[in-house]
């Protein structure tokens, strides 16, 4: 029987040095950079990244660069000593809830949530501290961020320790913000899917630094887009340029994979009908003067129009082909810079649809023109985002009239996160927040669901960073900006529910709050060394809860913390009975029963292998004992041999 640890990942390289650059390239954007000798890796970069502590900060050579860098990077790397306790009394539908609302440090949280969630995030949205010149929560030690939390929370010492003081005068006016949002950014990335984007809401003090920060964690390839938002209906005054607005910067995490979707138009107007439907038409050549005749040759052909026949909406029939010698040649015309257009489509792929999807039209000035029938009903995001719906206020507004009472400054309006959830998200997928605020982007999914039928999923975490009382900005009930969130979740889901009594959707969340580990950590006092030996022997924190030390090993072992958990009584010896705890269909298999007596061990055993035949899981099943819970050795090594002939050959202890 092993004892639990996590495993290190192992990693596999080709043979071609050409592979390997791509591969590095993909896995870590920093790492390899473009030369006039093609791909090359930055050996120091490869150092740290493998922890080693020889690379000075003076041994940075390209990119982007500032004091603290490595240490950021290490920060990444560096693995959490925490975990996330289960809070079922603060959760909504605890029991059935696919959906997460986290409170605790993001970058302790986004560590923990490797294993679970790699690979599996279709969205991540974020609204970081814009730089402004205030202070946020930064932590200047990185030995234990743990401890951080705790101190910086006031949970520890004398209610907190000082937050950094992010202005001009400390010398670090934008030092502070990329060594915050570096280590974070590389955690999100690693959890994004192929097709998965991230979107992170930023204003002028840092957007630039942003773009270079996320061409290095994601690589410039994937940069997609810059969504211009206009914030502020009416300029802002101060300054020299009365400022609108604000920005969202759009990366995805594979650009050859990325899937996004069209926003769908209610109430369009359609000037035309066929018997397939309603359309309206557009001309088919492409007046993008990029593509011309001299490099687009193929696309540049004749169409055929019969001037005589003509049907009663005014369009002709055509032809890729001459049919007779009255026909009329229409080919594309050129721009008024001269340049040949071309059109859309192929020879072959226009002789499929002509007089179907292409047809002849006569303009005002009775130019002849080939027009392609148009009969969407969704169109793609525009870059520009100006309606007003988008505005702060519309943001502000909306969290007032859900508590009746202003409760947060300044969060965003919903819809700009359904646009944007609208546009990149379908199905169940999963949408990540890491600095959720007062939680707009969950209340953004829940109101996407009911609108389309999906079942998106939320993840948000949330420092329980105090509210400030002083400026009115929150009622006393609520204490934290975590607080908020979850009032704002449970009054929006209320809400939902009386408006669309028919949903059956999700609409409730699990809490978990960031604490350190329920594994007990060896620390030796060699002035009562006996006294810590006899400590020891209980590898479990006494004040945690089978609960707590259930869903850490969800984090250690990769399963989602929403997997469902059965619970089943199974007999020992002398009318004892040890519960079991199935995970995920019986992938896991955990009994926590504090004594195990040597005449329990085979009938918990076959207890065990019944049940577990029963469940008849797809994969392999980890069993997992508390070590203390066994008199000696030789109990442990009989009950995992019962457990190895059964086919159960996975065990381990904790």
């Amino acid at each position: 029987m092993q004892k639990l640890t996590a495993a290190d990942p192992e990693t596999k390289s080709p043979d071609i040095k050409t592979e390997n650059l791509t591969k590095l390239r993909a896995l870590f954007p920093e790492l390899v950079s473009e030369g006039s000798d093609g791909l090359t890796v930055n050996v120091d970069v490869l150092k740290q990244l493998v922890g080693d502590q020889t690379v000075t900060d003076a041994d940075e050579k390209y990119g982007l660069n500032w004091h603290g860098k490595r240490r950021a990077r290490q920060l990444a790397l560096t693995p959490s000593t925490g975990t996330l306790r289960p809070c079922p009394e603060d959760s909504m539908d605890w029991d059935t809830t696919q959906n997460l609302m986290i409170e605790g440090d993001n970058l302790e949280v986004l560590k923990l949530l490797q294993k679970s969630y790699a690979g599996n995030v279709k969205l991540i949205y974020i609204d970081p501290p814009y730089n402004t010149g205030n202070q946020f929560i930064y932590p200047d030690n990185f030995q234990d961020n743990i401890k951080n939390y705790f101190e910086l929370t006031g949970q520890t010492g004398e209610g907190g320790r000082k937050l950094s003081s992010n202005t001009e005068a400390s010398g670090r006016f934008h030092t502070d913000w990329p060594n915050m949002m570096y280590p974070r950014l590389q955690l999100a990335r690693n959890l994004l899917c192929d097709e998965g984007v991230l979107i992170v809401s930023i204003d002028d003090n840092e957007v630039a630094n942003l773009r270079r920060l996320c061409d290095e964690v994601f690589g410039e390839e994937n940069y997609q887009a810059t969504f211009v938002i206009r914030s502020t209906p009416n300029a802002r005054t101060y300054g020299h340029v009365g400022k609108m607005h604000d920005y969202c910067i759009m990366y995805s995490r594979a650009s050859e994979s990325t899937e996004t979707f069209e926003l769908e138009e209610e109430g369009k107007d359609f000037k035309y009908e066929d018997e397939k439907g309603p359309f309206n038409i557009h001309p088919l050549y492409n007046s993008d003067e990029s593509f011309h005749l001299t490099n687009r040759p193929n696309l540049y052909y004749p169409f055929y129009l019969d001037g005589t026949d003509c049907d009663a909406e005014g369009f002709y029939r055509i032809s890729v082909d001459k049919t007779a010698s009255t026909d009329t040649q229409v080919f594309p015309p050129k721009s008024k810079n001269k340049v040949q257009f071309v059109w859309r489509w192929g020879k072959e792929k226009a002789r499929q649809n002509t007089n179907i999807e292409i047809v002849g039209y006569k303009t005002e000035n009775g130019e002849y023109r080939i027009v392609r029938k148009m009969r969407h009903t969704s169109r793609t995001v525009c870059s520009m985002l100006l309606d007003k719906q988008y505005s702060g206020r519309h943001g502000t507004s909306e969290v007032e009239t859900l508590f009746g009472r202003k409760v947060f400054s300044f969060p965003k309006p919903l819809a700009l996160l359904e646009t944007l959830l609208d546009v990149t998200t379908e199905g169940d997928d999963i949408i990540l927040d890491f600095f959720a605020g007062s939680g707009t982007t969950a209340h953004a999914a829940m109101n996407l669901n009911v609108r389309d039928g999906s079942n998106r999923r939320f993840i948000l975490v949330q420092l329980p960073e105090p509210v400030a009382h002083g400026d009115n900005t929150a009622p006393h009930q609520h204490e934290t900006i975590a607080d908020v969130a979850k009032e704002r979740l449970r009054r929006a889901a209320k809400k939902i529910r009386e408006e669309n009594p028919m949903f059956a959707g999700d609409l409730g969340f699990r809490v978990f709050k960031l604490d350190s580990s329920n594994i007990r950590a060896w620390e030796a006092d060699r002035e009562k060394l006996a006294e810590t030996l006899e400590a020891s022997i209980e590898h479990l924190k006494t004040d945690r809860t089978e609960q707590d030390i259930l869903f850490e090993l969800l984090l250690k072992l990769g399963l989602d913390l929403c997997v469902p958990i059965e619970r089943k009584k199974v007999a020992g010896g002398a009318n004892q009975a040890h519960e079991i705890h199935s995970i995920g269909g019986g992938s896991l298999l955990v009994c926590l029963s504090p004594a195990i007596p040597h005449a329990d061990l085979e009938p918990l055993a076959l207890g065990l292998v019944a049940w577990h035949q029963a469940l008849k899981p797809a994969g392999e099943t980890t069993v997992v004992f508390r070590d203390s819970a066994f008199a000696d050795d030789v109990a442990k090594t009989n009950l995992t041999a019962i457990l190895n002939q059964h086919g159960l050959e996975t065990v381990r202890s904790l």
